[in-house]
């Protein structure tokens, strides 16, 4: 007979799925049963009750102590150990938080705010130095226990390493100044500029922080105990540490450390080609090159296709440039419908 009214439904102009998830099945699932058995109905029935099933005496039970004066403020994690240390036992964890659950009565139960989780600050660039992210991390040293740190800034728009420079402590003045320094080796004038970071001590010192605050920069951190906030350092980073040319064995010397970071530098900034900048060098996207390159990647696909057009069933490879470069993005559908197309182009 359900069958026979979902039949009736969709004759009269409704769609199979939402039809049949008024009795709660979905259309594959009456789909599959047309094709097996003629069409019948393949539900069992209700499941039997499980034999360790609570009572409702039992129910009862767990509802008035944890709701009683004793127990009101805790959550059943606590309330299950205290009743054992006083030679009681009612009920598990999980069927005092079921019993809560179905009374709706499963709410936060301190008097302090209940714990919340923010999104990141999302932050895109349109161009180069509007968004730069930077980092530190280790180098080893041939003394054990003791590391050099690689200190290191990277425009997000264009993945240009800015900045990159190797000190033998950490400190938020060695942050300070070479973020300084980047902005006057770009000739940059840094007040629409958005540094991001994460939450570590050389971040987020007085000193940094004073001098962000006096250039006019504004300042980005990454979500508490979050390592994927701030990615495009940690990737940048990643690729540092596995090129084939990174040393297997550790620096002697602060002066051997910047060396080498120097001439990967050099690499990345000129003759790597990003992947995710459509296989461009860096500089050529940071200075503006990667237009008349893209286009002429483009006109070499156009030709071959032209020459061979059976070989190309659909559209040639997308050349276009990247227009928007996201940091820690909002999710599709809470984007505006003009930056989705924009991104798109």
């Amino acid at each position: 007979m359900i069958i026979e009214l979902i039949d009736k439904a969709v004759a009269n102009g409704a769609r199979l799925r939402k039809a049949a998830g008024c009795i709660g099945l979905s259309g594959r699932t009456l789909i599959r049963w047309r094709s097996h058995n003629a069409g019948e109905d393949q539900r069992h029935g209700p499941k039997p009750a499980p034999a360790n099933k609570l009572s409702e005496e039992e129910r009862k039970k767990i509802l008035a102590v944890a709701t009683s004066p004793a127990f009101r403020d805790l959550s059943p994690k606590q309330i299950v150990p205290k009743l054992a240390d006083q030679g009681r036992y009612i009920g598990s964890e999980s069927s005092f938080y079921r019993v809560l659950k179905e009374h709706q009565l499963l709410t936060h139960r301190q008097a302090a705010r209940p714990a919340t989780t923010r999104p990141p600050r999302a932050l895109v660039a349109t161009g180069p130095c509007q968004v730069w992210s930077w980092d530190i991390t280790f180098l080893r040293t041939s003394v054990r226990g003791m590391f050099f740190y690689l200190y290191l800034f990277v425009d997000v728009w264009s993945r240009k390493i800015v900045a990159a420079q190797v000190f033998g402590q950490e400190s938020m003045e060695h942050s300070a100044q070479l973020f300084q320094l980047a902005c006057l080796t770009h000739a940059l004038s840094p007040e629409n500029l958005v540094l991001h970071s994460d939450n570590g001590g050389p971040m987020k010192g007085s000193t940094m922080l004073v001098t962000l605050q006096r250039l006019g920069v504004v300042p980005s951190f990454s979500r508490p105990r979050v390592s994927d906030d701030n990615p495009y350092s940690e990737a940048l980073f990643r690729t540092l540490k596995y090129r084939p040319q990174y040393p297997p064995r550790a620096f002697e010397s602060l002066e051997e450390a910047q060396t080498w970071v120097d001439q990967f530098v050099t690499w990345y900034n000129t003759v790597h080609l990003h992947s995710a900048i459509r296989f461009v060098t860096p500089h050529d996207r940071h200075y503006g090159r990667e237009q008349a390159i893209l286009a002429n990647r483009h006109s070499v696909y156009q030709n071959a296709r032209r020459r061979r057009p059976e070989r190309w069933t659909r559209q040639t490879r997308n050349w276009n440039p990247i227009r928007l470069v996201w940091l820690n993005p909002e999710k599709k559908k809470e984007l505006s419908r003009a930056d989705l197309q924009q991104e798109a182009a």
